[in-house]
């Protein structure tokens, strides 16, 4: 599909003041803090009602998970959002194996092996949680791990992701939006310009990639 003609959108108005909102709003997801102050600073936006308390307390919780600490991570959530992990069992799943993660990455297999038969065993009771947690037993085969199958359990992508995951549920549970407005503008750009491109039947170019757009 052709790209739009850049003359058919370059007469419709953007304010400033949306764009520095969008952009605060990608900051303060990110519990990027500094950075917030000195855009606040330097612009004069208008902040949050309740800017900087909730990333002040966000801000651990999502790096503690991102370093692999997920018990302290699950200590913090636990004192900011109670019964967030009661409610929701895959997030406090994928937060107790980082910690098993962690210990197995550490050489601490015997502690691994206790903490999985209390912590991550009761899990199996619910069909979808079994293959997970025979791949996460069966970094325990592994005098190296990494170089395991599953060795992407103990990427720092999976701790990434983990630790998006619940600064997203964290910010729900604060009835506050689980993805950025620059995320959902995003988002809502590549679903019409997927739809855009079904629609024209042309597949000459291939369809839709924000990543290519991005870097047009």
């Amino acid at each position: 599909m052709m790209d739009l003609d850049p003359r058919q959108y370059d007469h419709v108005a953007i304010d400033d003041s949306d764009v520095r909102n969008v952009v605060l709003s990608y900051l303060v997801h990110n519990c990027f803090k500094e950075t917030a102050d000195s855009f606040v600073a330097s612009t004069g936006v208008k902040v949050p009602g309740d800017y900087p308390v909730n990333m002040d307390k966000r801000k651990p919780i999502y790096h503690f998970a991102l370093e692999g600490n997920a018990l302290k991570a699950i200590e913090l959530t636990e004192q900011l959002a109670p019964n967030l992990l009661e409610e929701n069992m895959d997030l406090h799943f994928d937060l107790l194996s980082l910690h098993f993660v962690e210990l197995v990455c550490t050489k601490k297999c015997t502690e691994a092996l206790e903490f999985a038969q209390t912590k991550l065993t009761p899990f199996g009771r619910v069909p979808k949680y079994v293959e997970k947690l025979e791949d996460f037993m069966a970094l325990l085969a592994y005098e190296d791990p990494e170089s395991s199958p599953m060795f992407h359990l103990l990427s720092p992508d999976y701790r990434q992701h983990v630790a998006e995951s619940l600064n997203r549920a964290i910010l729900a549970h604060s009835n506050m939006p689980s993805y950025s407005a620059l995320e959902r503008l995003l988002q809502q750009t590549t679903v019409v310009r997927q739809s855009l491109h079904q629609e024209s039947n042309k597949d000459e170019l291939g369809p839709f990639s924000l990543k290519a757009f991005l870097k047009s």
